[in-house]
């Protein structure tokens, strides 16, 4: 696995992006995110939850989860890009969902939330430029609900040798401009999440070349 960008630069990268971020990856990934997107909110988000949008940037995942349930949910977005936050905000009061939407700068390694608060937590594209997503997925656990759903889209490796190949080498060159790649690897997840007390409800790889995301449906017992 690639070594992930420092704090410091990833921080930069999405500070410069925020005015574009969501146009500029829903294009460059030829609408597969926003697919993986739909796909775990429309299997994890009812109506009442109190979500959280675990690195959710402008708040994309929040505002699809509201406009599924005709707002009855509430979501907290957390992101460290306090620029990208400020997107989000800027988009929340524009649609008059403030009330509905809190955006919070904090880090997903330590989440400034009780245990058990929310009753989903999703994580779209978020885990993987981090430095250690394993890490990051035990706290999103541990903020989550009893018998909540925790729903992950990342970056992954196809299976076929031949596809991840290419996949690989289309990597490589994104990985020289960091505001095209965003700072964003192919992961493994599974291995680690098989080592918790958790059960993987739904684990599906989408997309083509050169683009490929893992889909990850984890419930807390």
């Amino acid at each position: 696995m690639r070594t992930a960008l420092n704090i410091n630069k990833l921080n930069t990268v999405y500070n410069k992006t925020a005015r574009y971020y969501d146009f500029y990856h829903r294009i460059g990934t030829f609408g597969l995110d926003e697919k993986g997107r739909n796909y775990l909110i429309q299997h994890l988000v009812k109506e009442n939850d109190f979500i959280l949008d675990a690195g959710g940037g402008t708040g994309r995942s929040s505002f699809l989860s509201l406009k599924l349930t005709r707002g009855h949910a509430k979501a907290v977005v957390l992101d460290q890009s306090e620029l990208m936050l400020e997107k989000g905000r800027e988009i929340a009061k524009k649609a008059g969902l403030s009330d509905k939407i809190e955006f919070i700068n904090a880090d997903m390694y330590s989440i400034p939330f009780n245990d058990n608060t929310f009753d989903k937590v999703i994580s779209t594209y978020s885990t993987c430029p981090l430095d250690n997503p394993a890490n990051a997925v035990i706290e999103m656990l541990r903020v989550l609900k009893p018998g909540g759903l925790l729903g992950i889209a990342h970056s992954t490796n196809p299976e076929n040798k031949i596809t991840r190949w290419i996949s690989t080498k289309f990597e490589n060159l994104l990985w020289k401009f960091p505001r095209l790649s965003l700072g964003c690897r192919n992961i493994e997840l599974v291995s680690d999440i098989q080592k918790l007390n958790v059960s993987i409800e739904t684990n599906k790889t989408i997309g083509f070349i050169p683009f490929y995301f893992k889909i990850l449906i984890i419930r807390k017992p």
